[in-house]
């Protein structure tokens, strides 16, 4: 079912994209929207004040084990998005992913096959994979 959803997505963005149709466009769709993303993350910081951002370097003690290390990695995240902030990321996320498709269509990638690989190498490489 879940491939089904993928498909469907990347099958109606080949659908309606036009305006954008080279891979030039395409290309630089991505990078502006994933500039836009993180635009409306930084504006729900700045402007909203729903999240705020308290950053400092990562304490970890000496000798820890690394399963036990992310009890001791932070987001710097604090307080939650609201809705109207949420909606815009929402927003911003979906028009990059839009992009992404209409990339994966251009190059014939299917966008399931490249999540189902994604999740088997984080699965085998556990915590190697270190994204």
């Amino acid at each position: 079912m879940k491939d089904l959803i993928c498909d469907q997505f990347q099958n109606s963005v080949e659908e309606v994209l036009i305006r954008h149709k080279s891979i030039l466009d395409i290309i630089t769709k991505i990078q502006e929207s994933s500039s836009r993303v993180n635009r409306a993350v930084i504006k729900a910081v700045t402007n909203c004040g729903c999240i705020k951002i308290d950053a400092s370097s990562y304490e970890v003690p000496d000798g820890i084990n690394y399963k036990d290390a992310k009890d001791y990695i932070d987001n710097h995240l604090r307080g939650q998005l609201c809705e109207v902030c949420k909606e815009k990321i929402t927003e911003e996320i979906g028009r990059s992913l839009f992009y992404i498709a209409a990339l994966s269509n251009d190059l014939d990638i299917n966008l399931y096959d490249v999540m189902i690989n994604e999740c088997k190498k984080i699965e085998a490489l556990g915590k190697f994979s270190l994204y």
